[in-house]
């Protein structure tokens, strides 16, 4: 009996064991009135989320132009490396949202018809908070990205900094108004040019940085990290040297590499222990 009784429980071991390691559910369904569609978005969970009762910090993970919400998944490892950081003690638990932002740039459109950015803010991250066991307050919540999501993470905390503690932009599009311009076509689009300067004002990025309001720039935590043999190398050189004309505080790396996953998995570990310095506190 007593030999029963612990096959018994090392079985139910076992079991707690599978249940309580991380998992990421890469469709979860995000009903948009704003989009007029249901979206897809990613979601790790970190090991011991299914037995907790605590609530996790929330780490939202941009992908980039041509990707969906598994591109961290699948190409990017997002699992593993989180896994992997979590148990050395470099990240904190947290909860990760890869969201599906097709080609938006994760902003509003020029035309005001596809409106992603309200959709973020005003039904997904509710839709986060409502469905998971997350912290909610500011220094709990970050945002980081790749490429096109690299600009939306940078864009997300020059708008609105009260709502992120970090960002984390890697190899972004970190343009001028110009190259904005130009790379989005917004003068083939038909309309005027006061929209178009009003979209720019918006979402360009160098527009952003130079008009930071000085109280934003306290709660600042910028993490901008780019290959030296990208595209993008020297739009984000050019960035860094504008933060420190205006004082807006911010980590600037530039590794040997280009804009490639191999370089984003490289990245990753990084990201997840700074944004996690703010998670601990």
């Amino acid at each position: 009996m007593k030999r029963i009784m612990s096959v018994l429980s090392a079985g139910m071991m076992a079991a707690a064991c599978v249940q309580a390691a991380s998992q990421v559910l890469d469709a979860q369904p995000v009903k948009s009135e704003i989009l007029g569609k249901p979206m897809s978005v990613a979601v790790y969970l970190p090991d011991g989320y299914a037995t907790s009762q605590r609530s996790y910090p929330v780490l939202y993970l941009l992908h980039g132009y041509s990707d969906d919400q598994t591109g961290w998944v699948q190409f990017g490892e997002v699992q593993r490396i989180a896994d992997q950081s979590i148990a050395a003690g470099r990240a904190a638990p947290m909860i990760i949202v890869m969201p599906d932002a097709g080609v938006t740039w994760y902003a509003n459109d020029l035309k005001g018809q596809v409106r992603f950015e309200d959709y973020f803010f005003k039904e997904l991250i509710p839709h986060i908070e409502s469905s998971y066991h997350c912290r909610t307050n500011r220094e709990f919540r970050a945002v980081a990205g790749l490429s096109m999501g690299g600009m939306g993470a940078f864009m997300y905390a020059m708008r609105h900094p009260d709502l992120f503690a970090s960002s984390c932009p890697l190899s972004a599009a970190l343009w001028d108004r110009e190259a904005m311009s130009k790379r989005l076509k917004l003068g083939e689009q038909g309309e005027s040019e006061e929209k178009v300067n009003a979209f720019l004002d918006s979402y360009c990025p160098v527009t952003l940085a130079e008009r930071l309001p000085e109280e934003s720039k306290k709660a600042m935590r910028l993490y901008i990290d780019c290959g030296d043999d990208d595209f993008l190398s020297a739009d984000n050189a050019r960035m860094h040297v504008l933060l420190l004309e205006k004082k807006i505080p911010h980590e600037f790396r530039v590794r040997d590499g280009a804009h490639s996953w191999e370089y984003w998995r490289a990245a990753l570990p990084d990201v997840l222990e700074f944004v996690s310095k703010t998670f601990r506190r």
